[in-house]
């Protein structure tokens, strides 16, 4: 064994590679080899202002120069390459911010290939089916990272309610998803198949351990723990300046400032945690991610993952239609002047001059069918497991980054504040062949998106016909959507009222919601529901039951049916009673809690029909 004095020796421990930093040179001996190490390439890059204001040795704060070498071992872990790779890319990415270089200087953009799909005809309907009988060899990875704070609400986002009908938050909803999708996919299969379907949550330092808290209160909301696994991610190290020097933290002189990178770090986690490649080799085949706060998501989830196994789709984005210039993402085929080509989001403020830039003068407008040629990128995301998989071998899970520094004035040479590299899940398409098979999925918003993300104040200035993303505008979604299902399905639903929550005009619709396992897909609801059924706009409804069927239902008030999987119900007949009253509720209120608060409105339980079913058997709800 090599004594510690001979490894310093050949580390030159002595020597002149420390002489730029003395203060550092002065503490050498305080340090381990590998804290030695990392100090080298810190040098190496540029970096000798971090020690500048270190003390002597043995001055009482030795320990924090120990805490600052840990604190950059874990940020040279954490990210693909390390820290060097870091700076490297940063400086580049700085130095073509300060030219104003266009990141899609040489390419000219069309509109690329993909399934437009109609809710409830026959194609869709196909693609439902092709897509439960997938859903066993799918893996689902929610992105979790964010506190509630924008939305005026403390807890974590997928702790908040996704409708106060139920009460049901976020996280309770996706897993209830998964879980119905698991069933119906296991029982399409036949046989003996008792696939689980795994969830991965990606958390970060504000949302990790109140994430675990609420899984472990609520007993994986029927889950199997071992299904679900978080991977916390990271911050990266922010920079002072354009030539990239780590900027320290301003109130603690041993410790770099960090900042968080961004979703696209879903990629290198799933990689270097080496769980990609346990779902491979257990014959998975398909990844699907989805963001912390879109309650209906799930509904178009069967429909997407037939499109992507019938198409053998590498890479497949659900979009919705979206209007000219609308402030969200057009998914976009971009052809470069040497022939590559990748399919893409481009971010909306990037689309239009980028169109005009490539010879369509008016930019970014509508067809012909009213909507952008180019579909609205909603970053949810099917991936198959084995290209996703070869792909994330060569570049470890590193995503294509961006910077966006604030400058002082227009020389840019100094930054208001500092700033730091970020990446998006959804630009992981920029890094693959043209042979890769990348394509989208269009589905109505009304069926597909209503995210939660704005808080009331800001939600009130967005501009008359645009949508809100607050937490009134996504429940009246919810509501909205599953009434036009039922629509479909046959169901004579009045049509909604004009009310105004929090400053914000939206449509009321009878308050309809049902837990997945009731019903996943189109053909599912119509099975459910027969004769002449028929809700007013005033009353409320929540299925809480798989077995659950409605067969001349005239409804005029609240129902609430719950049954265990054993029990079949028959609902039918008129029911009238005085059911829920909506009132409005003063946001700036502060004696009513936070989640009711940012939707503007709650229900007052006039009076309504309520009836649990405990045991298996087979009964009749009726008036």
């Amino acid at each position: 064994m090599t004594s510690t004095a001979d490894e310093f020796t050949k580390l030159n421990i002595s020597g002149d590679w420390a002489s730029t930093a003395p203060n550092l040179q002065k503490n050498l001996s305080v340090l381990s080899i590998e804290q030695v190490e990392l100090a080298k390439m810190l040098l190496e890059m540029g970096q000798t202002h971090l020690f500048q204001h270190w003390s002597e040795p043995g001055v009482d704060d030795d320990d924090e120069k120990l805490a600052f070498f840990d604190q950059t071992a874990k940020l040279n872990s954490s990210y693909p390459g390390g820290l060097s790779a870091y700076i490297n890319t940063a400086r580049e990415l700085l130095a073509d911010s300060k030219t104003g270089k266009n990141p899609y200087d040489g390419f000219s953009p069309s509109v690329p290939s993909g399934e437009v799909l109609t809710y409830g005809d026959d194609t869709f309907v196909q693609f439902e089916e092709a897509g439960i009988k997938e859903a066993r060899k799918a893996a689902f990875v929610l992105v979790a990272g964010g506190l509630g704070e924008r939305l005026g609400y403390n807890g974590i986002k997928v702790d908040l309610p996704r409708e106060i009908t139920t009460g049901t938050c976020f996280l309770q909803h996706y897993i209830e998803s998964i879980l119905a999708l698991q069933e119906a996919s296991c029982s399409l299969a036949g046989g003996d198949s008792q696939a689980e379907i795994p969830l991965a949550i990606m958390t970060s330092d504000d949302t990790h351990l109140r994430t675990l808290e609420l899984l472990e209160k609520n007993s994986f909301f029927g889950m199997k723990p071992t299904q679900v696994k978080l991977l916390k991610q990271e911050k990266v190290a922010c920079l002072d300046d354009n030539e990239a020097h780590l900027a320290l933290d301003p109130h603690n002189k041993y410790k770099i400032q960090t900042k968080p990178h961004g979703h696209g770090d879903v990629h290198s986690l799933l990689y270097s945690s080496g769980l990609l490649k346990v779902w491979h080799d257990a014959g998975l085949r398909w990844v699907l991610f989805f963001q912390d706060t879109n309650g209906l998501l799930f509904k178009a989830i069967p429909a997407a993952l037939g499109v992507s196994a019938t198409k053998q789709y590498h890479v497949n984005s659900l979009a919705v239609p979206r209007k000219a210039k609308e402030a969200i993402g057009g998914i976009t085929k971009l052809t470069h002047k040497d022939g590559r080509t990748m399919v893409i989001n481009v971010e909306y403020n990037q689309l239009d001059p980028l169109l005009r830039a490539s010879g369509y003068p008016d930019g970014d407008v509508n067809s012909e069918t009213g909507y952008s040629p180019f579909p609205g990128n909603i970053n949810q995301l099917i991936f198959e497991i084995g290209p996703y998989l070869e792909e994330l071998t060569k570049t470890g899970g590193a995503i294509k980054e961006f910077v966006n520094p604030k400058y002082k004035d227009a020389t840019k040479t100094a930054f208001k504040s500092s700033t730091r590299l970020e990446c998006m899940m959804q630009d992981y398409p920029k890094t693959l062949p043209p042979s890769a098979r990348v394509g989208f999925t269009v589905m109505d918003a009304w069926l597909a998106y209503a995210p939660v993300k704005n808080n009331p104040e800001d939600a009130a200035k967005v501009p008359k016909g645009n949508p809100y993303h607050s937490a009134t505008s996504g429940e009246m979604a919810i509501y909205r959507s599953h009434s036009l299902i039922l629509r479909k399905a046959g169901v004579k639903v009045d049509d909604p009222v004009i009310q105004v929550f929090n400053g914000q005009e939206v449509e009321v619709w009878s308050r309809v919601v049902w837990k997945p396992k009731w019903a996943l897909t189109f053909s599912e609801v119509k099975s459910k529901v027969s004769g002449n059924c028929s809700i007013s706009q005033r009353s409320t409804m929540a299925i809480k039951g798989s077995n659950i069927a409605l067969e001349d239902l005239s409804l005029d008030g609240a129902l609430i049916v719950e049954a265990v999987d054993g029990a079949e119900v028959k609902v039918g007949g008129s029911m009238q009673n005085k059911g829920w009253s909506i009132e409005n509720v003063d946001y700036k209120d502060t004696s009513i809690p936070e989640e009711i608060r940012i939707r503007g409105f709650r229900f007052n339980k006039v009076e309504q029909l309520e009836r649990t079913y405990t045991e298996p058997g087979k009964y009749s709800l009726t008036p």
